[in-house]
């Protein structure tokens, strides 16, 4: 495919940031919505974005998102997120956080809360909360994966087993229509699942854009958690594996 000055801006802005959105496009190259919008469906007929409403993704398929872009993809939907898991944890808790952008978010809005102990495979999560002193932090051993900071393989499963805790705080990098929860590291996935088993709650936080997205690597289903927390669900079928299964389900962008 032929690609315009502007498409290829488009594009390395979309492989930048992970996520472009009409308004922001129209405003920058001073031209219509409309004008955008056929830019944007011409990048997602070559398969070289992924159409989401209001904008476009990058990439599409088994390749994620790099870690740093993906701290930029509805970043104040994901504080409004992390403050509404928050919310949910009372002090003198124990509890999982797991690696992913979200569950950050979730790590930086308990700050203000008081003996807490956090076991992590996420070391920017450790690295935030270690200078609290109300906020015990312990971190699993493990490979580190460098692109993330996440610690993933056997020993991380292993370490996490040996506890049994109040909360999970767990993220996913896609939600399929049916329910299922997907990442796209297998290593993870194994991590993250020891996580579920071994928490008394399991707190899902993810943005809606994980509803657009897709992933290899199955972690398990929605019905496995017992709250649920994101901007906005715009599927009616999750809306009512949640009721069948009686998962709390939180939009934190819902006026009521």
């Amino acid at each position: 495919m032929f690609l315009t000055g502007r498409q290829t801006e488009i594009l390395d802005l979309a492989k930048t940031q992970g996520r472009v959105l009409v308004e922001d496009l129209a405003a920058r190259f001073s031209v219509t919505p409309q004008t955008i919008r056929k830019d944007l469906n011409d990048l997602c007929d070559s398969k070289a974005l992924t159409r989401i409403h209001g904008g476009a993704l990058f990439p599409s398929g088994n390749e994620n998102v790099r870690y740093e872009a993906r701290r930029s993809i509805a970043a104040p939907e994901k504080q409004a997120i992390g403050r509404a898991a928050a919310a949910m944890i009372p002090d003198n808790s124990s509890l999982f956080i797991n690696i992913g952008t979200t569950t950050e978010a979730v790590g930086e809005a308990l700050l203000e809360h008081k003996e807490l102990m956090v076991i992590t495979n996420n070391i920017n999560v450790a690295n935030r909360l270690r200078v609290y002193p109300s906020i015990e932090v312990v971190i699993a051993g493990g490979v580190v994966r460098g692109a993330d900071g996440g610690i993933v393989g056997e020993a991380a499963v292993d370490f996490i087993r040996q506890f049994k805790v109040d909360y999970a705080v767990i993220g996913v990098s896609a939600i399929d229509e049916d329910g299922a929860l997907l990442d796209f590291d297998y290593r993870e996935v194994k991590v993250a699942q020891a996580i579920m088993a071994n928490s008394r709650h399991v707190i899902l936080v993810s943005d809606s854009t994980k509803f657009e997205r897709t992933a290899p690597v199955r972690i398990g289903h929605l019905s496995q958690v017992h709250t649920f927390i994101t901007d906005i669900c715009p599927f009616e079928g999750i809306r009512g594996i949640c009721q069948e299964h009686d998962v709390r389900l939180i939009e934190t962008s819902s006026p009521g």
